[in-house]
């Protein structure tokens, strides 16, 4: 990329303004697309994922074999403690918000559910994603990056 193609952000401070959880799960739900967090060779790992908001919790698409599948299916575990990070950020005015979700992922092995997910989650990629995972949160916190004089902040 050139110099002369790099745009330039509008002048003027920016704010960041904490979200409290109820807000932060909102503008997650607002949205399908973000990132799960997981370790994988006790490294973390990130995968770009669609999802839906159920309940407050984060459901997503996986497939046999995939990384995070193979952490959620051991009986009597838990589950695998996972983050979950969704966004909208103008890359122009740097302006919007982040919401970080943390918390434990299991396999959802109903029957029922696992058809609903499957009717609502459409996977992006050409591959069968037969399992869905459920992320249950335990920390939410969240980020709005505001002009310094939005008056919401006021």
């Amino acid at each position: 990329m050139t110099i002369d193609k790099v745009r330039t952000v509008p002048a003027g401070p920016r704010r960041s303004v904490e979200l409290d959880s109820e807000e932060a799960l909102q503008l997650l739900g607002s949205v399908s697309f973000g990132r799960v967090v997981f370790t994988r060779q006790a490294l973390p790992t990130v995968r770009p994922v669609n999802h839906v908001l159920d309940n407050g919790d984060i459901v997503i698409r996986t497939q046999e074999g995939g990384a995070l599948t193979s952490r959620t299916r051991q009986a009597g575990d838990p589950g695998v403690v996972v983050a979950y990070e969704a966004d909208t950020i103008d890359p122009n005015t740097h302006l919007g918000w982040s919401v970080v979700v943390t918390g434990y992922a299991h396999l959802v092995t109903d029957p029922e559910e696992l058809a609903l997910y499957r009717k609502l989650l459409s996977p992006w990629v050409d591959r069968t994603m037969d399992y869905a995972v459920r992320i249950r949160p335990d920390l939410i916190t969240g980020i709005r990056l505001t002009a310094d004089d939005d008056p919401r902040d006021a």
